[in-house]
């Protein structure tokens, strides 16, 4: 491939630098430089990912996993194959969608930045990918997950390579009409955080039990700021609805809150909490100490106990032996978005051609450590938003990947073709923001 112009070579270096202040702001940016020096990349690739706050472990963990992907992209061009020579940026929006923008447009004016990659909260996401389809830059989702994104909002420049909220919750839905089955539950209600990603979740839910013909009453729809800090109007509530199943969306910090607090009431004798997107995260598997609280139902876009192979063996233990601990589902996240890039620029030949690269990544196939034996993730064509298996179970002890003592296991394992949205979902969502909706209305069970 004669479009590499360098070799991959050296040690990936990280230049952590104190920025000039904004003049109303006192607060300290911190950038990270990773990769290929200015003179030497083939691409640059501009990322987002939260420094500080209750996020800011998904910032840490995601900067890891590029690391990873470099060194992995480092050996192959050692032993001789061509891949290019990435230099990787990453700064924090401080979960701010205006900062954000500022951000990412200084990674094209001053970085000359080809790709845009990262960021946790789909608020910050959705003002980004805008700044990605004005600009023509690719933009490589790594976290986010709200299906908007790739649905109504999608265009030719936004992709995104980790599970969406879509699909968490056409495979809870699934876990949902079996466990029915098993207890007959009937009464739902839903608890998730008041922006784009919560609301969002709760479409997708109520969409896809609605395609799988699951009966249900709704009891109770709730929606916490995000990083609130008293969950305990909320918990009343719902304890008052007497649900049998609550749903929630709520993710990092705000989630093990939740729970804490939730288990200083009755909560956990009556109602099962169920949380299929980010539920399962290592850093909720920690906060647990050693009570598996009765009735959670726990998944998460990657898990270090599941699947059971090499691959994904390999890479947990990549990212311990670098950091000392044990990852988050970030840093697979980031990890696949850093490769995804390097693939699609190898097949394209080069960076210079747009189309060649949206063509590129339309449809790519990528062996990823979250997939299960015998699967490879791919992009689909459609909506650009890859198309994974997905993992739901209950809390067991395992001690396996300390300090936690608890993880995810009786695993039921869904196929990544279920849950992908079929065509006429995707075209009646578009419709009907085509015609003048938010987006489609939920079922009314």
């Amino acid at each position: 491939m004669e479009m590499l112009k360098h070799p991959v070579s050296g040690c990936i270096t990280i230049i952590a630098a104190t920025f000039a202040l904004f003049a109303a702001n006192t607060a300290q940016a911190e950038r990270f430089e990773l990769g290929a020096s200015a003179q030497n990349a083939d691409a640059v690739i501009g990322c987002l990912y939260p420094m500080t706050g209750r996020s800011a472990t998904y910032g840490r963990d995601s900067i890891s996993g590029i690391k990873i992907a470099l060194q992995d992209l480092e050996a192959e061009a050692k032993s001789g194959l061509d891949v290019p020579n990435l230099r990787v940026i990453a700064d924090d929006p401080r979960s701010k969608a205006s900062y954000a923008v500022r951000l990412a447009q200084d990674f094209i004016t001053n970085d000359n930045a080809k790709f845009f990659c990262g960021i946790v909260s789909s608020g910050v996401a959705h003002a980004v990918s805008d700044l990605a389809k004005n600009e023509k830059i690719i933009m490589v989702g790594t976290d986010h997950a709200s299906s908007r994104l790739s649905i109504e909002a999608g265009h030719d420049y936004y992709f995104r390579v980790t599970n969406d909220s879509w699909t968490s919750m056409a495979a809870g839905a699934r876990y949902l009409r079996d466990l029915q089955k098993e207890t007959g539950w009937k009464r739902l209600a839903f608890v998730g955080p008041d922006y784009d990603y919560g609301h969002v979740s709760w479409t997708d839910l109520q969409l896809a039990l609605d395609e799988l013909g699951v009966e249900y009453e709704t009891v109770g729809d709730l929606w916490p700021k995000l990083y609130e800090p008293d969950y305990s109007i909320y918990i009343n509530a719902l304890q008052s609805a007497k649900a049998d199943v609550v749903v929630t969306a709520l993710w990092g910090g705000d989630f093990i809150a939740f729970i804490k607090q939730a288990a200083s009431t009755r909560f956990f004798e009556t109602t099962r909490l169920a949380n299929f997107d980010t539920g399962a995260n290592y850093d909720v598997m920690m906060a647990l100490g050693d009570q598996p609280y009765p009735g959670l139902i726990l998944s998460a876009r990657h898990h270090n106990n599941w699947p059971d192979t090499g691959r994904n063996k390999r890479f947990v233990k990549q990212f311990h032996d670098m950091t000392g601990r044990y990852p988050t589902y970030a840093a697979e996240g980031a990890y696949t978005g850093i490769i995804a890039i390097a693939r699609a620029i190898e097949k394209a030949g080069g960076v210079d051609d747009d189309r060649a690269l949206i063509t590129a990544l339309e449809g790519l196939q990528l062996a990823l450590p979250e997939d299960p034996p015998g699967f490879a993730s791919y992009i689909d064509p459609e909506t650009h938003q890859i198309v994974q298996a997905q993992a739901v179970g209950t809390v067991v002890h395992n001690e396996d990947f300390p300090p936690s003592k608890l993880m995810v296991g009786n695993w039921a394992i869904y196929d990544a073709e279920d849950l992908k949205p079929s065509k006429e979902m995707v075209k009646r969502r578009r419709d009907a923001v085509a015609g003048g909706s938010e987006a489609v209305p939920p079922p009314t069970p």
